[in-house]
Formats: C-alpha cells, structure tokens, sequence
C-alpha cells in the first residue's frame, strides 16, 4: 500500500508533542495539534468576563504550549513562520478532526490508564487505515494496543521521538507482534528520508534501546565514582568530548534532561528488570533520593547537580554540588595526567586507545565504565536488538555519542579488550567469545567501501540495512583517496564523481586547502563529470585560517595576506567557472570562507542543519575571499524593473555587517546565502550522497562552463550615500563603535563599486579587487588585531 502523509494529528502539546509538532511543519506537513480544556479559569479571563465555554479558555492549554515551544532557544522550528502550518485545538471539540490525519502520535502523559482514555476516543473519529502510534518512553506497546480494534493493533506501533525532536536525530521504531509489517517499513523509511532520523527498530522491552542501555551507563559511572572517589566536575570533564561524548558529559545532561525523568526510567528498570543482571545498580543513590525531595531537579528548577548564581558583583558563575556535604561550592579544576597526554592528540579512535592504556583514577575509571557497558550491551543481544549495529545507532542519535558502544570496543580491539574485561572481574556474552574462537575479530568491517557489521545467528559480516543510501567518507578513504596533502582529500565517490574533504582543525581553510580546490578541478575536469565538496566532520568549515592572516599582520607582511586572499578568490573563481558541476555539502558551522566556498558553488545541497553566514565583521575585517563580491552579484541579478534596487542591497549589507548566522539552512535561503533553486537535505547522513546526485544530474542535463560576468550592476555614490548617512546614525547613536563605523564604510564602499558617479555596470574582479584591498587595509588595523585576538584567546568577539 502506497502511503502519503500529508496531515499528522499530535495529541498532546507538552514538551516533546509541541516540538513534534514542530518538527512536521518543519519538512512541509499540516499539524493537528491537541489537548486537553481547562477545567478552571484564569485570573486574567474572569477579569475579561469571559467563560469556560470561550473558544480561547478552550484552547488556551494548547496554544500557550505552542507559543512557549514556538519562543523557546534553540527553536524548534527551522523557520518561525512554519508554526502556521500546525492547527490547534482540544480532545472535546476537535478529536473528531483527527479523520483527515494520515498519522495520529498520541504524546500525552505517562499513564497507561490515560493513554487508553485517549484511544477509546481516537477509535471513534481516526479512519480506518491510517497510522496510529505512541510516544512512550517505557510503557509497554502492546499494553497500549490492549481492547483495540483489529484495524487499529495492525496499524499500532511506538515512535519514540527523542527530545528535542528537531535536534536529537533518534527515533525508535517498536511494533507489537499485531502491527503489519509495512507499517514498519514505512516508519522506517519515512522517519530517516522525511524527518531526518536515524531509525531504529526496537523490541518492546523496558526503555527499548537507547533509555535502556543510556541509563545503564549513566547509572554505571555514578557506581564507578563513587569506587574511585571522582567529584562531579571530574567525572564530568572525564566523560565528555574527550571521549567522543557531549559538552554535556554526565551531570549537565542528567540537569538538562530532569533528575525526575531519569530516575523515573531508573526506576522502571528497576522494577521491570529481575531477569536483568544489572538489576541492582538501577536502584537510586541515596544523595539522588534526597535531590528528588528537595526539588533538584535541574534547569527546570534552577538547580541539580549544578546551580547557577551570580557573586557579589554580580558576575554569573556556576556552583557545583559536593556528593559528600550535599552543599554547593566553587567549580574546581581538573588535574589529571592521562588528561595532558591526551590534548594533543586531535583524532578521536587514537585518543580513546591512548586513554585506555594510562593507569591513573581517571584512565582506571573510563576502562571500568567501558568494560561495565561492554558487558552490557553484549548480554542484551537478542533481549533488546537481534543486531548489534542498532544498539550503537541508538547510543550515536538519541545520547550523542560520536561512537557506539560496539565500536568504542573495536576500536580498543575486541580480543585484547576481552582479556582485559576478564581480568577485571567482567565477562561478556558468550555470542562474543564464540566470534573469536571464529576468528572474526571486530564487530564491523570495512569491505569494497562499505560497512559490514557482525551478524551473530550467521556467524558472517552482513551489509548494514538501508546503508545504500548514504555514502560515508571514512570507509573509502583506505581505497578512494584520488590525491591529498595535509589540508584536504580527494575521494572517488564513483559514477564520475569527485569529493574534496577538508581535514583540518575545524575544517577551517588555508593554503593547503585552496591547492586541494584548485587540485580538485584539475583532477575532475581531465578524469570526472562533477566534483562534491563536502565531509563527514562536525562542521563544514569554521571558516578562514585566522591564525596565519593574525601572525602576518603583527609582523607586517601584508604582502603574504594579500597572495593568501589572491589565491582564495582565485580557487573561488576556479571553482565557479570550471568546466564541471561543482555542488557544495554544508552543514554544521558553515562560516566565513566556508560561505563564501558555497556562494561559489554551482548547486548547494545544503543539510537542514546548516548554520551559515558571513561573519567577518565580528573579527574587524569584510568577507574578502569573494563573498561581498558574490552578495553584490546576487543582489545585482534579483533586480527587476519596477524595483527599489537599494532595498536588495541594503538587506544583504545589513546581513554582512551584523554578521548574521542563519540557524537553519531554510533560514540561509531568507538571508539569501542558500538560492531558492538549491537543496535541502533534512538527514545529515544522506547529505554526501544527495549531493553527489546532484553533481550528476547536472552534468547529464549538458553542464556547459560558465562565462565570467561584465554586467554586475552597482549604485555607486547614490547607494555609498545611503549606507554611510545609515551606518554615521548609527555611530551618532551608540549602536555602534568608531571601528564598526570604519568597517561599514569600507563594506559599502566595496559593495557599491566604490565612489562611481552613477549606478554602473562593472565586472567580477573589478569589484573582486575593491574587496581584497579593503580587507587587506583592514588587517592593518590596531582594534582589527584586538578583536582576532580576542576570537582566538576567549572565543567570543570584541566590540572595541
């Protein structure tokens, strides 16, 4: 049965079912959103005369969720104005609206008893044949699908939606043994093609996959630290991105998450769980017990493992819970020496392996929190997945782990970590050792550029289900790699196709990375059809390599900045006019130069999450590696007859010169850096492949090279008056400093074609050189050089 979702009905607007909600307007889909009347009035409508009867008492639980979700930072929504796509409305008054919803997510509270209230009341109205399904975090779904009719248990499953929806890109997929199976596969396929998630598909279990073993490991670690007497800020600094985990670490996300809702899951566990040899460690400590009574709950009561106050002269500054006094005190510094040995070392897998084999509390800690999950995660297989690959996709989407547990084991060696998890007093599953005694030595291969992952009823590697369609960039570098040098590689992505990925810190770009541009298209043009430019990092590119144009300034040798901005507009221009498709992949940070690389581009298949802008502002310099020129292009070619052509210009000087960041690539096309004729991308994990196809369908429409532009119309005087008159109002009100002043008029100058008597048309590098030399004055400023060097001592701009 083919199947379109073109309505989906959220019922309940709490928390998670309003960002749900959200997230469904955000790839196009009308919202039904739904909850319950108010039983009583508010001060403020008795004041109004108004009654319980009032269409706005009716609905003002509803509407006051989703104005609060709507409001909320980081949004979620891509794009405020999507929030008209979602129709409010209550269980008494519009339950009977749910017939025109192709999927109804109930996503009320966790009370079977409640739930079943809601369905009784959902058979009466849903048309037969649509998808029903539940957000639970832990109630049994087959509890749930209890006295339903037929139609409705074979169309019944768990979509547990992992918050916030928008960001946290897991959602379990957990049938009941009623539930047919091409509802699953089109969960499946829909939540990983439309909503962007990486679906997985669990067994109804206590907690499914990700709350299950998650929970496990946070209550893991709390045991482990309290046998090796850490504090909360060592575990903390010991359990985040140094080991591939978020800021977050332990005792942010428990904060962040709700003492309440974990233990709540915690508890579950406990209760549910006898048969599980970890059954114990799921009881509370005794300091969490009294932080539930105390109300410490985290953010949402101001304070948990950490509160937040503000010190005599009224500076924030964050207090750390002691375990011990149950008192809070001043955030202590972290001192450990396996810590110092792991600062150099950029590469995650080498990082976790030179950990692994220090011997001070803090190594002994990470190892024995390792082997505890390690043990875990084995004994759970076929309790909670028949395949091991699904536990580590749970961990990666819904905690954020850049590895899973099966491949932080690979990564140690499975036999020699066997070993050493036996000696330790820490036995894995047998399904382990018999692999071994196979001679199969990893978890996961790497075969012909795709992932294979340790079947255990075969005793064989099996291709990973669905990975046809994403293309990962570190399983061909070993066979791929075209030609590379210390910036960047060129990776065969096959079908003619050519990829450029940057390897630096943050992907940021210097030299090294505009020898690998240009490398690129002389590579493509002689032996491919099209060329990608895209990773797999965190980042697309942070942008230009500020540290090296900061040294050439303080030593004065404006000479080299001006060959280093030549030769980046140069690989712009390269890029832009070759004689193959060029199609860019941002994601993540995708600033300065990696804006401008972008702007370049022939086509841009952008990831939902792209955040993008031209920020150069912020460090007291103008975008000088072709983004003013390419803005200025833009703004040149939008102008119609009929127009105020100054309003064009001045929004995207305005961009420019407020250093606006989209927080979304939806957001990047309304400020004008993504064209309305690009792509969008909502999962990050097809993005590489989306943008190979599309490098190929634009080399067999008939790419033909492009020829450079003459025609760029600019405003000359009448624009420069404009902005400068503008940019002094603002200096006269104290919007601005006297270095932002100077910046905005040479921005101007720059985007207007400099002091031209008439609106003129001039070509490329005409204004390509107007903005090098303004960059390249800039850099020779004193309050320049304080506001670089304070990006890269602190990490936050200056406004001197």
């Amino acid at each position: 049965m083919k199947r379109i979702i073109k309505k989906v009905a959220v019922l309940g607007s709490g928390v998670m079912g309003s960002r749900i909600a959200c997230h469904f307007a955000n790839i196009g889909v009308q919202v039904l959103l739904l909850d319950i009347v108010p039983k009583e009035l508010t001060p403020e409508e008795q004041a109004k005369g108004l009654t319980l009867e009032n269409k706005n008492v009716r609905n003002r639980i509803v509407n006051g969720h989703l104005q609060a979700a709507v409001t909320s930072n980081p949004s979620p929504l891509y794009r405020k104005s999507d929030a008209r796509l979602i129709q409010t409305g209550n269980f008494e008054d519009n339950m009977k609206d749910i017939a025109t919803a192709d999927w109804t997510i109930e996503v009320v509270v966790e009370n079977l008893k409640i739930k079943k209230l809601v369905y009784d009341q959902v058979e009466q109205f849903r048309k037969p044949g649509t998808l029903i399904s539940s957000n639970t975090s832990g109630i049994p779904i087959h509890l749930m699908a209890e006295g339903r009719s037929d139609d409705f248990r074979k169309h019944f499953l768990g979509t547990h939606f992992f918050n916030p929806p928008r960001y946290l890109k897991l959602m379990e997929i957990i049938p009941t043994s009623e539930t047919d199976r091409g509802v699953v596969d089109f969960l499946l396929h829909y939540g990983d093609l439309y909503l962007g998630k990486t679906t997985v598909l669990a067994k109804d279990t206590p907690a499914f996959i990700a709350n299950r073993v998650g929970i496990f490991g946070i209550m893991q670690i709390l045991k482990s630290m309290e046998k090796f007497g850490l504090t909360i800020d060592e575990v903390d600094r010991i359990t985040g991105p140094i080991i591939g985990r978020p800021k977050s670490a332990t005792f942010r996300t428990l904060d962040v998450v709700g003492l309440d809702t974990t233990a709540n899951v915690a508890n579950g566990l406990y209760q549910a769980g006898e048969q599980d040899e970890a059954h114990e460690l799921f009881k509370l400590p005794g300091y969490l017990n009294k932080m539930l009574e105390n109300k410490w709950l985290g953010d949402k009561t101001g304070q948990g493992f950490y509160k937040k106050t503000k010190d005599a002269k009224g500076k924030t500054e964050i207090l750390t819970l002691d375990l011990n006094t149950m008192e809070y005190g001043p955030k202590q510094k972290v001192k450990f020496q396996s810590l110092e040995v792991l600062k150099p070392i950029d590469d995650l897998r080498k990082r976790i392996q030179a950990f692994s084999k220090q011997e001070d509390k803090a190594a002994q800690f990470f190892n024995e929190t390792l082997f505890g999950l390690f043990q875990y995660v084995s004994n759970r297989i076929p309790e909670i997945s028949d395949e091991l690959y699904r536990i580590d996709d749970a961990l990666r989407a819904g905690f954020g782990w850049e590895l899973g547990p099966f491949e932080y084991w690979d990564m140690l060696g499975v036999r020699e970590t066997v070993q050493r998890m036996t000696e330790a007093g820490f036995t894995p599953a047998d399904w382990v050792l018999d692999m071994l005694q196979h001679n199969k030595e990893s978890f996961y291969i790497v075969e012909n550029g795709k992932r294979r992952y340790y079947d255990i009823q075969s005793n064989e590697y099996k291709a990973i289900p669905g990975a046809e369609n994403f293309i990962i960039l570190d399983n061909l570098r070993g066979s791929s790699v075209v030609w590379k040098n210390s910036g960047a590689s060129l990776i065969d992505l096959g079908d003619g196709i050519l990829n450029v990925e940057f390897h630096t810190k943050m992907n940021t770009m210097g030299g090294d990375v505009a020898v690998a541009l240009n490398k690129g298209i002389e590579i493509a043009e002689k032996d491919f059809r099209g060329m990608v430019v895209g990773s797999d990092a965190a980042n697309f590119s942070a942008g230009a390599n500020v540290v090296l144009i900061y040294m050439y300034a303080i030593e004065q040798e404006y000479d080299e900045i001006n060959f280093m901005i030549k030769q980046f507009q140069d690989s712009m221009m390269r890029m832009r006019y070759s004689a193959i498709p060029v199609v860019g992949a941002p994601h993540g940070l995708t600033l300065g130069g990696g804006c401008e690389l972008n702007l370049h581009c022939d086509h841009i298949q952008a990831a939902a999450e792209t955040y993008m802008g031209l920020v150069e502002f912020g460090v007291g310099l103008i975008p000088g590696g072709g983004g003013t020129k390419e803005m200025t292009l833009r703004a040149s070619e939008a102008y119609e007859e009929g127009d105020i052509e100054l309003n064009t210009l001045k929004n995207i000087y305005l961009n420019i010169g407020m250093a606006k960041v989209s927080t979304s690539a939806a957001e990047a096309v309304d400020l004008g850096y993504i064209r309305r004729s690009d792509s969008i991308t909502v999962n990050n994990n097809r993005l590489i492949a989306d943008a190979k196809a599309q490098a190929i369908l634009l080399a067999e429409a008939g790419y033909t090279k492009p020829v450079q532009k003459t025609n760029v119309k600019v405003q000359g005087r009448s624009g420069l008056g404009m902005f400068l008159t503008g940019a002094n109002a603002m200096y006269t009100g104290r919007y601005m400093s006297e270095h932002d002043l100077k910046i905005s008029h040479k921005l101007a100058y720059v985007m207007c074609g400099g002091d031209l008597s008439s609106p003129t048309e001039v070509s490329e590098q005409y204004l390509l050189d107007l903005e090098r030399e303004a960059f390249l004055s800039l850099t020779g400023e004193r309050k320049t050089l304080e506001r670089i060097q304070s990006i890269l001592t602190t990490g936050k701009p200056l406004r001197n």
